[in-house]
């Protein structure tokens, strides 16, 4: 009697995982799902997407499943069903339904790390209210009056202090750099001055920010919750401290400032939680993906002697026709840097710093004779296009000059690399800026030798995990760069 209940036992849980499992490898969909599979019950596929590559072109995951299956295909991440798309027409039309047939969204694990309230994950009127406080900070004006000119003075304190050292890593370095000078802007805080290092908590962060998401103790995933949340302590300390003080005479010292006097407003849209999720977020935003696409210009632009040279004869080009050589950059030296803008857009297309943008299926989307259920995640995969030879001739080669006659500003179809749409990043113009400014810097005045490092690994996003060291010295009177 009892083995027979211990068998009956076994058998129904034999039949209850047959049944979830075959639930799980064809979901419900009023239509025709797109082809794909849905890997092993809650896992998914996930191992297979987060698996590291060295490759320059698009991921093994995704080029294995473009082949097998076609531009659109489904899949299983983290425990949700999500359609890729790898077609340009049909990432363009999502990105113009935003609000109305899709909305931005990412997995639980994201939120979890950059916070619910962030600006990724808020829609409609929240969402642009937000983004018109941001552009206070890193609107074209604010650029061109104020931030131009520390940018320059940061980049050429810097790439002096860099040149006394036998090596440096210029992915450390530079990120250190954009760190200090963009959390001084946005926070008032000056590493020199304060008693906690602000940096060491984001490195915690990046190291688990594209990783399987195991909140176990000595994972990845863990030292990114631990280091979100010293950084989120600190910024409530110093959001209770602007609160407590009063009203500052002299305007507004930082962007903290703005969004604390929109705190403190009567009925005000911003909460708490929103204010430093924003401020969190925007001190992670403004440096990583920057430090890396700046790393990435300097390691191609040291293996393509030819595309280094036309780079520097515009930026000496500049200092010629100047009446003082020493002055410092001005706005329409910046916009009349063509060939680095070619330079920029063609670094990014080929860094790929951002594998993939999620947005949310609000209703079922019928496409190409498939249907995508509503609630699915859709991840548009910007490698697929930037890589894809028919749209990218000879895509893995570095060539700037393919962007002449392109204009570039607020995206386009085949280049995603600053996502599209109405969330096309409120961040370009810095990065770009930030990019140019130290290019010139760099460029106009040293020389550089590779020491060691310089490989990638993509986790899926962009990794430099030996760094990129390199020899920094002033150029010599002939005018070489690199030694």
């Amino acid at each position: 009697m009892f083995c027979a209940a211990i068998l009956f036992t076994v058998a129904l849980l034999i039949v209850c995982v047959a049944l979830y499992t075959h639930k799980w490898r064809h979901p419900k969909c009023n239509g025709r799902l797109p082809p794909g599979s849905m890997g092993l019950p809650l896992l998914g596929e996930s191992l297979h997407f987060f698996s590291p590559n060295t490759s320059s072109d698009i991921s093994p995951f995704i080029k294995e499943r473009i082949k097998r299956h076609g531009p659109l295909f489904k899949t299983s991440l983290v425990g949700r069903p999500v359609v890729v798309s790898t077609d340009p027409e049909f990432n363009h039309y999502i990105f113009q339904q935003e609000g109305k047939l899709f909305q931005s969204w990412y997995p639980d694990t994201f939120t979890e790390i950059f916070g619910r309230q962030n600006v990724g994950s808020l829609h409609g009127f929240m969402y642009k209210y937000l983004k018109s406080l941001v552009l206070r900070l890193f609107g074209p004006e604010n650029l061109k009056e104020k931030l131009l000119c520390v940018m320059e003075e940061k980049a050429r304190r810097c790439l002096e202090s860099w040149s006394n050292q036998p090596s440096v890593d210029l992915k450390e370095a530079i990120a250190t750099m954009i760190f200090d000078l963009t959390a001084k802007k946005l926070i008032s805080y000056d590493p020199n001055e304060s008693s906690e290092n602000l940096r060491l908590n984001f490195i915690a962060f990046i190291q688990g920010l594209i990783s399987f998401p195991v909140n176990i103790p000595g994972t990845a995933y863990n030292k990114c919750l631990q280091g979100r949340k010293k950084v989120m302590k600190m910024l409530k300390r110093m959001l209770d401290e602007r609160r407590a003080s009063a009203p500052r005479k002299n305007g507004h010292s930082d962007f903290f400032d703005y969004v604390v006097e929109e705190l403190m407003k009567e009925r005000s849209l911003m909460t708490e939680v929103i204010a430093l999720d924003l401020m969190f977020v925007l001190l992670f935003a403004t440096f990583e993906t920057t430090s890396l696409a700046l790393t990435m210009a300097i390691k191609i632009l040291t293996d393509h002697p030819a595309e280094l040279k036309e780079l520097m004869e515009e930026h000496e080009a500049i200092i010629r026709n100047r009446e003082n050589p020493s002055s410092g950059m001005t706005w329409k030296e910046y916009k009349s840097m063509t060939y680095t803008n070619q330079v920029i857009n063609e670094t990014v297309r080929l860094a790929n710093i951002v594998p993939g943008i999620f947005r949310k299926a609000l209703t079922d989307i019928h496409v190409k004779g498939y249907t995508i259920p509503a609630g699915w995640a859709v991840m548009v995969c910007p490698p697929a296009v930037h890589l894809n030879p028919e749209i990218y001739k000879d895509p893995l080669a570095f060539k700037p000059r393919r962007w002449d006659g392109i204009d570039t500003n607020g995206g386009f179809k085949n280049f995603m690399a600053f996502g599209g749409g109405m969330r096309f990043c409120v961040g370009t113009d810095f990065a770009k800026l930030q990019m140019a400014v130290f290019l010139h810097c760099l460029l106009t005045k040293y020389r550089w030798t590779k020491i060691k490092g310089g490989n990638i690994t993509r986790t899926p996003g962009l990794q430099f995990p030996q760094g990129y060291h390199v020899l920094l010295s002033l150029k010599s009177p002939n005018g070489n760069i690199t030694a």
